[in-house]
């Protein structure tokens, strides 16, 4: 006997139907891909996050105690021996010192023959002149170089650095020289 077996076409829908197995997870997939697709989405659309670090810069220098001091001169003009009269003259010199540096500052005797800090010498030629350095108006402090003994002493500025330092000088009444021209050279120290 003869048999046959008939095929029956299955319908598209349900061959769909049949592959998803077990039933519904179609559903499930496409939510897990949706879900995924958005995080993806809303991940690209947030700013990436920088991890930062803290720490401290420490800055330091030292402040170097320092004073320089400007040349000067002192011109007493024309000088009358016959006057009777002292001739007192003054000028000032800027001492520059780091904020509140005390100092000390003292003239030497100069560069005349047979000089002091007491009455120092100006020449002309063989010739001299008397004329003394004080450390006042009044030109009763005498201005030599012994420290604390008869220097200048202060302390500089607290706002600024440069200090203005005057000097007082005198040609004593009285003081006979020949007519000339008399230069002298006083040293200044700065001691700080």
């Amino acid at each position: 006997m003869f048999t046959s077996t008939r095929f029956r076409r299955v319908a598209p829908a349900r061959r769909a139907a049949a592959a998803r197995w077990p039933p519904g997870s179609g559903r499930v997939v496409r939510g897990i891909v949706m879900a995924a697709a958005t995080l993806s989405a809303v991940g690209a659309a947030m700013p990436a996050r920088a991890a930062t670090a803290g720490g401290t810069l420490t800055v330091n220098a030292s402040v170097a105690s320092v004073c320089l001091i400007s040349n000067g001169t002192l011109s007493f003009g024309s000088y009358d021996p016959t006057s009777g009269s002292a001739s007192n003259a003054s000028t000032t010199v800027t001492l520059t010192c780091t904020l509140g540096t005390a100092y000390k500052i003292g003239l030497d005797a100069g560069a005349g023959s047979a000089a002091t800090v007491s009455l120092r010498q100006m020449t002309s030629g063989g010739n001299t002149l008397g004329y003394r350095l004080f450390r006042d108006a009044g030109r009763t402090l005498n201005w030599g170089n012994t420290p604390s003994t008869d220097t200048l002493d202060g302390t500089s500025s607290a706002v600024s650095l440069t200090n203005t330092i005057t000097v007082y000088g005198q040609i004593p009444a009285g003081t006979a020289a020949p007519a000339g021209t008399y230069t002298d050279s006083v040293a200044i120290t700065v001691t700080y």
